[in-house]
């Protein structure tokens, strides 16, 4: 009869941390940097923020102004398309929902195109936004968020995949209809919910 040494079936697999939604992996203190565009320098005292489209009111916020609000802070997770995930993050900014009561939607507003200063797009529906989904957001960890990640500002929709939370972002156009961005153009999923492994048109 065969015997076995201690530890010779191998170990048993780790339990997999349940806030990983399918198919991603815990990048740990990781955070990769990817873009497609040059990233560009921004300079805050010439840096604007503007919510249009169907509002009440077009508002822009210069820097100072937007920091004059009330502050908000999501602590959590985000995830990346390209599979990884970065556990346990602490954002500073302020609150979408913030913005959105200062330009009021109007009734048949429903989805949100985001802007870039560099051009970038990104569409989303107005739901996903709002309700404490999603901030403009400066500070990551207590300190000024890097260049390469989006600074000095950028969106963060952190229930879906990270191309929707939009680097350098430059304001929110509100519309009637579902108006694709550049990733949604180019074959990504148009919601893009981690947990439905929504990466790319048709899943």
């Amino acid at each position: 009869m065969a015997k076995f040494t201690r530890g010779f079936a191998g170990r048993g697999r780790e339990a997999r941390d349940p806030r990983l939604p399918p198919g991603q992996y815990d990048t740990g203190n990781q955070w990769p940097v990817l873009t497609a565009e040059v990233t560009p320098k921004l300079e805050t005292a010439s840096w604007s923020f503007t919510i249009d489209g169907l509002v009440e009111r077009e508002v822009t916020w210069t820097w100072d102004e937007i920091h004059a609000l009330p502050p908000s802070t999501f602590e959590g997770d985000i995830h990346c398309v390209t599979t990884w995930s970065k556990l346990g993050v602490t954002f500073s900014g302020v609150s979408v929902d913030t913005l959105l009561q200062a330009a009021r939607p109007l009734p048949n507003a429903t989805y949100v195109l985001a802007r870039s200063h560099t051009g970038y797009t990104t569409n989303l529906p107005l739901a996903d936004v709002t309700g404490g989904r999603a901030w403009i957001v400066w500070d990551y960890e207590g300190r000024p968020l890097p260049r390469e990640h989006g600074g000095p500002a950028r969106l963060l929709v952190p229930h879906l995949y990270f191309w929707k939370s939009a680097k350098w972002v430059s304001g929110l156009a509100l519309l009637d209809h579902d108006e694709q961005g550049f990733w949604e153009v180019n074959g990504y999923h148009d919601r893009g919910d981690p947990w439905l492994e929504q990466r790319y048109q048709g899943d």
